[in-house]
């Protein structure tokens, strides 16, 4: 415990990599914690067919740019974690798997910080260091609502991190209860299997996957859409917006709606607003949910029109995609207010409700009445502590890996002028 490290990174997938590369370029004594595998969360909380929805060219940390034949692909997720554990190889990167962080507080004596862990099949340890970048995320504790306290003992209720594939769930009918990437994909999946699915719905929107021959990601690259700051939001609140339905499974991927979910066989429900008698009882506003998705789906394409436009370029042909065709009358959604579980033979619920993080290791006053941590662009207010890998730290980008790279060379520098 007498060495003081530089810095200590908690989280081993892409933030804590990403900082850790401009930290070791940088020459700064540090060693990250991961409390599993490189990339655990890629490689626990996903499903068998699972696929990412970002390009390969975007899923990239600084200084290791995709290579491959597909950079318009999309990679399953051991081939991602493939890519990261070469890239702790490739740059030495001080990794210790296997190491969970339980505390961290601040030297009384000293000012540094005392960071303790607690490794798989060992005992306890205490390292002292200068700065700790807490790049575990928000988004790694599954969330799920407290009526699944009032379902029959005897359906079976797993969170979509604990769903693997539909020959694992027991017989019967599946109702997903979330209709955002996750929900919709793995109804999808469930679909492909031959399984009666009900889709409970909510507010989510969808995106084409490919508009006018590129991938909408790739306009977004072009129309700066990635690098709006959360400090330019009009409206706050569309920080928290579900991330739209749209899929990466196929060569080039693939949109996704409720439409083409029904036609697949699908009962579209609207919202679960509670548990009675056995019976789920929905909101009436399934229709609702689907013409939601068509309106911003539209606004989508019509923003790459507008941009197209003001550039003065010659907008490229439109191609068919029956997912992304308008359903106006909203005939996929069902007019259902009360299904009952056993009339249904339903043997399982999945819950994709999202995730949220835990951060109750830290015991400093950096956290607001809510819980949440405070930082301006992921500089806390207790010198020496930064976080890094949230949704919306700086940037649209930041929640995602293609954002990783400008918010962990920022956090570097703002750490490199506090140890100086």
């Amino acid at each position: 415990m007498d060495e003081v490290l530089d810095a200590v990174v908690v989280g081993g997938g892409q933030a804590g990599l990403g900082v850790s590369y401009f930290l070791q370029r940088d020459d700064h004594k540090h060693v990250v914690f991961e409390r599993g595998r490189i990339g655990e969360t890629w490689l626990s909380q996903r499903w068998d067919s699972f696929q990412l929805n970002t390009l390969n060219s975007m899923n990239v940390l600084p200084g290791l740019p995709y290579r491959g034949p597909e950079p318009d692909g999309f990679w399953r997720q051991h081939e991602l974690v493939a890519y990261f554990q070469d890239y702790v190889e490739r740059f030495q990167l001080p990794v210790r798997t296997g190491v969970r962080v339980t505390s961290l507080e601040r030297a009384e004596d000293n000012g540094n910080f005392v960071v303790t862990t607690r490794a798989d099949g060992g005992g306890e340890e205490t390292v002292l260091c200068r700065a700790v970048v807490a790049a575990c995320g928000m988004q790694d504790v599954p969330k799920i609502p407290a009526l699944q306290e009032q379902l029959p003992g005897e359906v079976t209720q797993l969170h979509t991190a604990d769903y693997r594939n539909p020959g694992a769930l027991p017989p019967g009918a599946v109702v997903v209860v979330g209709s955002a990437q996750s929900g919709c994909q793995i109804a999808e999946d469930l679909l492909a299997a031959g399984r009666q699915v009900y889709l409970c719905t909510g507010k989510a929107g969808r995106v084409p996957r490919r508009y006018r021959g590129r991938d909408i990601l790739e306009w977004w690259v072009d129309m700066k859409f990635w690098e709006t700051t959360y400090e330019s939001l009009e409206d706050k609140s569309a920080s928290h917006n579900p991330l739209p339905q749209v899929s990466g499974v196929g060569r080039h991927g693939h949109s996704l709606s409720l439409q083409a979910l029904a036609r697949r066989g699908a009962v579209v429900l609207g919202r679960l607003q509670g548990v009675r008698e056995g019976a789920l009882i929905l909101g009436g506003d399934a229709a609702a949910h689907v013409r939601q998705g068509d309106e911003v789906s539209q606004r989508f394409k019509d923003a790459v029109d507008a941009y197209l436009e003001s550039a003065g370029l010659e907008p490229p042909p439109l191609e068919a995609d029956p997912d992304d065709e308008p359903d106006p009358e909203a005939a996929c959604a069902s007019s259902i207010h009360r299904l009952d579980l056993r009339e249904a033979q339903v043997g399982t619920i999945i819950w994709a409700t999202g995730f949220t993080g835990d951060l109750s290791w830290i015991h400093l006053p950096v956290f607001d009445p809510d819980g949440m941590p405070i930082h301006r662009r992921g500089v806390s207010p207790v010198p020496g502590l930064y976080f890094l890998g949230f949704p919306w730290l700086s940037k649209r980008k930041s929640g995602i890996i293609y954002g990783i790279e400008d918010d962990a060379r920022y956090i570097a520098g703002v750490l490199a002028k506090q140890l100086a």
